[in-house]
């Protein structure tokens, strides 16, 4: 990494970024100024961006969404208040750890809700508790779950929409034939999640 210039000022190091960067995430945290946490950990599937608010993981987004676009949208539709505070993810990042060697079933994170609505919502809560590691539920079973039978094509939109996947695992939901279906982190991630957890 190149050190960056500022007018007038002296070359600065990364190191000197990186304890320049955890001196403000810890101020912020002590004066609440903080609103969104996030860091960048590395995993079978390529960086993942985990998110979070002092409620919980707000957030996690694969390589192909893009980063710098996910922030942008965490700062317009959360806080500004966007700052890197690798600390704050420390569990997150442990449990995905734990996860992709096959130590982790069930994640155990507060979560924040707020980037999901109404029936989305009520979908990825059931997600969250009714689709148990290693197994698969179809789009129309969750549809049922959620109290809605014929919102097939909504339980997709929830999935296809979850801010939180991995955690929240809608790599476990497939089509009625058996097939995959589309997920936000791609095919191959999918493949790769369903392959992990013994349910291919």
């Amino acid at each position: 990494m190149r050190p960056v210039e500022l007018a007038g000022l002296c070359p600065a190091e990364p190191a000197d970024l990186g304890r320049l960067r955890a001196r403000l995430a810890s101020a912020s945290a002590e004066q609440a100024l903080l609103d969104v946490a996030y860091r960048v950990v590395d995993s079978p599937l390529g960086p993942l961006l985990a998110a979070a608010t002092p409620e919980g993981l707000v957030r996690v987004a694969f390589a192909v969404e893009g980063h710098d676009s996910v922030l942008q949208s965490l700062a317009d539709r959360i806080s500004p208040r966007v700052l890197e505070a690798p600390a704050r993810l420390d569990p997150v990042a442990r449990q995905l750890d734990d996860y992709f060697s096959g130590r982790l079933r069930r994640f155990e994170l507060a979560l924040d809700w707020q980037l999901s609505k109404g029936f989305r919502r009520t979908v990825l809560e059931h997600l969250a508790t009714d689709v148990g590691y290693g197994t698969k539920a179809t789009y129309g079973i969750l549809a049922r779950l959620s109290g809605s039978p014929g919102a097939v094509r909504a339980v997709g939109t929830a999935c296809a929409t979850n801010p939180i996947p991995l955690v929240v695992p809608c790599h476990r939901v497939v089509r009625s034939d058996g097939t995959a279906g589309g997920y936000r982190g791609g095919a191959e991630a999918k493949r790769l999640l369903l392959d992990l957890e013994g349910s291919a």
